[in-house]
């Protein structure tokens, strides 16, 4: 006569895993996620076109400096201001040798304080 081994009592899944998988992702999708108001500079691109008038108006923006028209000014807005008919004029800004796009931004926040109002953006 042969007996059977005694049956095992099936035992339960461990969720201990699983929670930690879904905690994990939760801190991901937290972290990976943004929880700010995005502020948009309406800034279009030169080749959108448009029509321009007036003298040249175009601000170079270095690292360390602002340029009109080639020409270094301590006080870009007041520099501008014989040269706009209307705050509506169009300006051209152009970023070059290690400016950053965080420059750019605060010029166009400066030229907004000014009143002026239409930046075309150009490489």
């Amino acid at each position: 006569m042969e007996f059977s081994p005694p049956a095992r009592p099936r035992r339960k899944p461990s969720l201990t895993p699983m929670i930690d998988v879904v905690f994990l992702l939760l801190v991901f999708f937290m972290l990976a996620s943004r929880f700010g108001a995005e502020q948009v500079i309406p800034l279009p691109l030169a080749s959108a076109g448009g029509k321009y008038s007036g003298p040249p108006r175009l601000i170079t923006v270095l690292p360390d400096r602002l340029l009109l028209n080639g020409l270094p000014v301590p006080d870009l807005a007041a520099a501008l201001q014989p040269m706009m008919q209307t705050p509506q004029d169009m300006l051209i800004l152009r970023g070059r040798e290690g400016a950053t796009l965080q420059q750019i931004t605060a010029v166009t926040d400066l030229l907004h304080s000014a009143g002026f109002t239409r930046f075309v953006l150009v490489e």
